[in-house]
């Protein structure tokens, strides 16, 4: 009993050590990983974005909850500031990141929408192993670059669902699911 207790502990250890290893580092096809999973998520975003008509962008589910643009609104900023804010990857010129929750018209709404998409596309193609793995914050906590796509994607598809529950409850079945 005493050999499994002692193996056992040796096993964990080992597992722990490597952990915090692999956690300064990321797989090799981690930006080949990421960019699938944000394609098919900012696809359904903006398929939504663009079948939900210019009416319900105003709509919100109650009082103190998000109105449907400024989800839109709010998931292109997060877009921009976590390259910017986490990863020194500015937003385009002419970009006002802080304020992007203010804009309501559709047209806008769905060009920055895309826009926010196409520059997390093209940033993260081209960016480099060394700077997947350089260690920067992320809401207070010491974390590789990749930690930060991990929470981009992540927060990106908390507004998805929360897009196709909107959608759903104003009648709109959302596209990818006819």
């Amino acid at each position: 009993m005493r050999v499994s207790k002692r193996f056992c502990l040796v096993g964990l250890a080992t597992m722990l050590g490597a952990s915090a290893a692999a956690a300064q580092s990321s797989p090799a096809d981690y930006r080949d990983e990421f960019l699938d999973h944000f394609e098919r998520s900012s696809r359904k975003i903006m398929s939504l974005a663009d079948v939900i008509p210019e009416e319900l962008y105003s709509w919100s589910p109650g009082e103190g909850v998000l109105p449907i643009v400024q989800v839109y609104m709010h998931i292109a900023r997060y877009n921009f500031m976590y390259l910017e804010d986490n990863l020194g990857i500015p937003a385009p010129p002419g970009v006002d990141v802080r304020n992007l929750e203010e804009i309501t018209e559709k047209a806008r709404v769905t060009e920055l929408l895309r826009q926010s998409v196409e520059h997390v596309r093209t940033r993260v193609s081209h960016m480099s192993d060394e700077h997947l793995t350089k260690m920067t914050t992320l809401y207070g906590r010491r974390v590789a670059g990749w930690a930060v796509l991990l929470q981009l994607i992540s927060h990106m598809n908390e507004h998805v669902g929360q897009s196709v529950s909107y959608a759903r409850m104003n009648g709109i079945v959302p596209p990818w699911s006819m």
